[in-house]
């Protein structure tokens, strides 16, 4: 087949006058008349593209990505400068290599349809991540049969996506509940204390796993910090005086119950709270006796608020501490039980911590 230069030239012209031709596509044009037929084929598919309100991208064999309409570039708002990068620079899931080779893998037999679908996150620290169904599918074809470039499709799912998850968790935490009589208000102060420590770290650059989506998290899933007494016999998880040896292994067997309860949760988060959250910066806690970093950073806040919480409560078996006393308990557990960073933290904002308790404060028990 054969193109007049004029034409080759003219050819962005003739498919779009805004166009301004990525130099990826370049390649395509260069040294022979297959290029230049490969060429005009992405333009054409482009401007089928171009006003889908659906977000779509154009991929070449290597999963690079050559093009994307204006959907696609809103929903990455101000990451326009991952533009025309590798597929995985846009998904930070899509980076492991398992799910690589069963992607590879799809798009290179016949059997599959030389079709993927999958489930896709973008990450950003500065906002929540979004989750997508990604369908790849061919877009032209080599002579041989075998696709030359694909076309990506995205149906995204973030609110459905976390709307399921908060149900998933709700109905066990209600089902927690139910064997705690002594929780009122304890496990949403948790959650408050919690995330209020995470937000107040975000800046600062000891903590990089601090995002949006770990202060959203944690907000939420530091309630399922003691889901695991769900397996606990009644008679120990409510009995008013003090425990006996035999009885506190069995009490301290929550942090292990709960952690194979949400080990098949998507979130990791709530496993490491559920599993953790009683292990102290020494290593002189339990299950497993970690200490400093060996501790999950989620596990460490929600000790912390857990213990501010644990002392300002009512209990069978205590009266209510002052603020100020449970303060001052705290402050004195930096380093031993607690991690000395978030003792700062606390420190800095402990009225914050009485103001949420006082906001919170169980019925009758003022």
């Amino acid at each position: 087949m054969e193109f007049s230069k004029k034409s080759e030239e003219n050819l962005s012209e003739i498919y779009n006058p805004e166009y301004e031709e990525p130099e990826e596509l370049n390649e395509y044009k260069e040294g022979s008349d297959e290029g230049l037929v490969n060429t005009l084929q992405i333009l054409s598919w482009r401007n089928r593209y171009k006003n889908v309100p659906i977000p779509t991208m154009i991929l070449d064999n290597s999963l690079k990505v050559i093009w994307f309409n204006s959907s696609f570039n809103q929903y990455f708002d101000s990451e326009t400068e991952r533009k025309f990068s590798h597929l995985t620079d846009y998904f930070s899931n899509l980076k492991d290599i398992e799910k690589l080779k069963n992607i590879y893998n799809s798009l290179t037999q016949d059997n599959s349809g030389y079709t993927w679908q999958g489930r896709v996150t973008s990450k950003n620290r500065r906002r929540r991540s979004d989750v997508a169904n990604l369908m790849i599918t061919p877009l032209d074809l080599n002579d041989d049969g075998t696709p030359h470039n694909f076309t990506g499709i995205l149906d995204i799912i973030t609110d459905e996506y976390r709307e399921m998850l908060r149900n998933m968790f709700s109905s066990l935490l209600e089902a927690s509940k139910l064997k705690d009589n002594d929780t009122g208000n304890h496990i949403e102060r948790v959650n408050r204390y919690s995330k209020f420590i995470a937000e107040d770290l975000i800046d600062k650059i000891e903590y990089p796993e601090i995002d949006e989506d770990f202060i959203e998290d944690i907000g939420f899933l530091a309630a399922m910090h003691d889901v695991g007494k769900i397996g606990t016999p009644d008679d120990i998880l409510n009995k008013s005086g003090s425990l006996e040896i035999w009885e506190r292994d069995v009490m301290n067997e929550h942090t292990k119950n709960g952690a194979y309860i949400l080990s098949t949760y998507p979130n990791p988060m709530a496993k490491q709270i559920a599993l953790s959250h009683h292990e102290k910066w020494d290593g002189s806690g339990y299950p497993f006796g970690m200490a400093n970093q060996m501790i999950p950073l989620c596990a460490r806040i929600v000790a912390l608020a857990d213990v501010y919480d644990a002392l300002r409560m009512k209990r069978s078996y205590k009266e209510s501490f002052s603020h100020e006393k449970t303060k001052e308990i705290i402050v004195n557990l930096s380093g031993t039980h607690f991690d000395p960073d978030l003792i700062k933290c606390f420190q800095r904002n402990d009225e914050h911590f009485d103001k949420i308790f006082s906001d919170l404060t169980d019925e009758g028990k003022k």
